[in-house]
């Protein structure tokens, strides 16, 4: 992951500050602070994990390889020398103490010379064991800041671990991140699917509405074309001019006949 991110450091610095051979720990926690230039909720480290999901989808794995960093990020050697000196100034008093009290006169009832002399052989041996397990920490912890490159460094181990521990922390929000930007946009994408889907199927009820419409037009214009053809063809459409005629020639007659009463009537009168 580290020479990932000094591959992408490098192309970024190129021609500036790239071909370097390797960057400070405590650079690694910049990465989640550089933004895209385009998207401001994008970080570098969003690319950096987009980059190992794609070809290095194992290193994705390396929170649970380094569970236990949080723990790590809290020890001090300093403070825990502080303690072990503490510790070895009370045993040394205890045995003062129990020396002294081997010189004095003791009630035959008293029997804090002898279980005062089983705590010492016991706390002795743990407290030796304790100050070996000091002395293995501080040299692996020497030798980590030697593979890191960080040997000319003061840092303390809660320093040191404590940047990885950051940097892990970012590394997990910036995976939920990502995960929370595909879940939007596939929702997205599915909306827009559902809203073209809705739309062309009201486009087809639309066109099959005037379809329909259209269709009821041209039915009835045709149903009166039929009707005059069908006319035609049995005659009936010359019976019913032939009636009309009849009728008009009627009526002309009886207004002749009409006229010609009255006009007999009018001379009878003269």
């Amino acid at each position: 992951m580290l020479e990932i991110v000094l591959a992408i450091g490098n192309f970024m610095n190129k021609g500036q500050r790239g071909g370097a051979y390797g960057f400070r720990v405590a650079s690694l926690n910049k990465i989640a602070d550089t933004k895209s230039s385009i998207d401001r909720n994008i970080s570098l480290l969003h690319y950096l994990i987009m980059i190992l999901e794609k070809h290095f989808p194992d290193i994705l794995n390396m929170p649970s390889e380094l569970q236990h960093l949080p723990e790590a990020a809290k020890v001090n050697l300093a403070e825990l020398e502080k303690e072990i000196g503490n510790l070895r100034k009370g045993l040394r008093a205890v045995e003062v103490e129990l020396e002294y009290q081997k010189r004095q006169a003791r009630e035959p009832n008293d029997k804090f010379v002898p279980v005062m002399s089983d705590f010492i052989t016991v706390s002795s041996f743990s407290f030796s064991e304790l100050e070996d397990q000091l002395s293995e920490a501080r040299d692996k912890f020497s030798k980590a800041l030697v593979h890191f490159g960080e040997q000319d460094s003061k840092m303390q181990p809660d320093e040191f671990f404590g940047i990885f521990d950051t940097f892990l922390q970012a590394f997990a929000e910036a995976r939920q991140d990502l995960e929370a930007m595909r879940r939007k946009k596939e929702e997205e994408e599915r909306r827009a699917r559902m809203e073209a889907m809705l739309k062309e199927q009201r486009e087809r009820e639309r066109w099959q509405r005037q379809r329909k419409v259209h269709a009821g037009n041209a039915l009835e214009e045709g149903g009166e074309f039929d009707d005059l053809v069908s006319a035609l063809r049995s005659g009936e459409v010359f019976d019913k001019d032939l009636c009309k005629l009849k009728r008009s020639r009627k009526r002309s007659g009886n207004l002749a006949l009409e006229v010609t009463r009255e006009r007999a009537t009018n001379r009878l009168n003269c």
